[in-house]
């Protein structure tokens, strides 16, 4: 089993920074992807962010220029850096992993964390 752990939410101005970590354990062999997203209430979840395992990245274009997604390999974490933040950034932020596990074969299996709030005062 694997678990994801977000942490570094919480409340900030207008015009603030917060970093978002998500540390991936248990049963691991490799991560593939990481990503982030949000959900704000009322709406649909949506993709803030993405990271291959080779370090290539794609971004929501709300969020472009403002946000960086990173991760360590060696530490099985990703982190998301957010700048000039927006009353409209206000979600749930949550992690997402594709990681690659050994039972009595290889297999892949998609992994959430359980969110962590993000809001942004005007």
């Amino acid at each position: 089993q694997v678990q994801l752990v977000e942490s570094g939410g919480g409340l900030v101005q207008a015009g603030g920074s917060l970093r978002l970590s998500c540390a991936a354990s248990g049963s691991i062999v490799g991560i593939n992807a990481m990503g982030w997203y949000r959900q704000a209430p009322g709406k649909q979840r949506e993709l803030v962010a993405t990271i291959t395992s080779g370090g290539t990245t794609d971004y929501a274009t709300s969020v472009k220029g403002r946000f960086t997604i990173s991760r360590d390999n060696t530490k099985n974490t990703v982190y998301l850096q957010m700048n000039s933040l927006k009353p409209e950034d206000t979600a749930v932020y949550s992690c997402n992993a594709d990681v690659v596990s050994r039972g009595i074969y290889y297999y892949n299996r998609n992994y959430w964390g359980q969110g962590t709030q993000v809001t942004v005062s005007s």
